[in-house]
């Protein structure tokens, strides 16, 4: 028998002809498995992007408009749920579970400039006559009782009749418009909100805060962990 012969037996062997089909079934375990990976992370994007668009969304603070309620570094999630989440790329929403209140702090987009997102509370709603004299406001004629204002005194400020008031909107009683809310910011010796641009329409609404998940003081580069996982009412 010629070496020919038994390399031709040999590669005839069983044990010759398992070989390619081992290799074959290997390759096919190693797709599965990229294919598995793959799936799951499609799916995981997917998810987190429907999460983002229809439930809850994170926003970061990046002014003091809202001291001291959000400082300059804090972290919040935003309920989309709750008003009814946006239809992405129009302003119409599916239906939510309650209306805007007063008193709710709300993401929106800025009416001057849609690109950009703002954060205030909202003072007054749909129907609401809204009157500010020094930093006391009056809704619908009764003076509000704001505590989280950072300007302390907001109750016990004197005004006159010539009392000066440079604002847009609100020297004189201002009623907000049926599909519009007046917002303005918790701070509001600095805050730019609807006393100089107007009012807040119902579907440029995206959310009510509800959480500080995460806060960082950038100027002391430190943590405030006191402020973790803070509720917002």
């Amino acid at each position: 028998m010629d070496d020919r012969e038994v390399e031709a037996r040999v590669a005839g062997s069983p044990e010759a002809r398992s070989l390619p089909a081992e290799a074959a079934q290997a390759r096919r375990r190693k797709k599965s498995v990229t294919r598995e990976y793959v799936e799951a992370i499609v799916i995981a994007i997917l998810l987190a992007l429907v999460i983002r668009t229809l439930v809850v969304q994170a926003f970061t603070i990046p002014s003091g408009s809202m001291m001291d309620t959000l400082l300059v570094g804090d972290y919040i999630l935003v309920n989309k749920f709750l008003y009814g989440p946006e239809i992405p790329f129009t302003d119409v929403h599916l239906p939510g579970l309650r209306a805007p209140h007063r008193g709710d702090i709300i993401v929106f987009k800025y009416p001057q400039d849609e690109r950009r997102d703002f954060i205030k509370r909202i003072i007054g709603t749909p129907g609401d006559q809204i009157l500010i004299r020094g930093h006391q406001v009056f809704v619908n004629g009764a003076p509000v009782t704001e505590p989280y204002t950072k300007a302390s005194d907001s109750g016990t400020t004197r005004f006159g009749p010539d009392t000066y008031c440079g604002y847009a909107y609100g020297c004189e009683p201002t009623t907000v418009p049926l599909d519009s809310y007046f917002v303005m910011g918790d701070n509001r010796d600095n805050s730019q909100d609807s006393r100089y641009w107007g009012f807040v329409k119902r579907e440029k609404i995206k959310g009510k805060a509800f959480l500080i998940y995460w806060s960082w003081d950038s100027d002391r580069h430190w943590l405030r962990w006191w402020r973790l996982v803070n509720y917002i009412p």
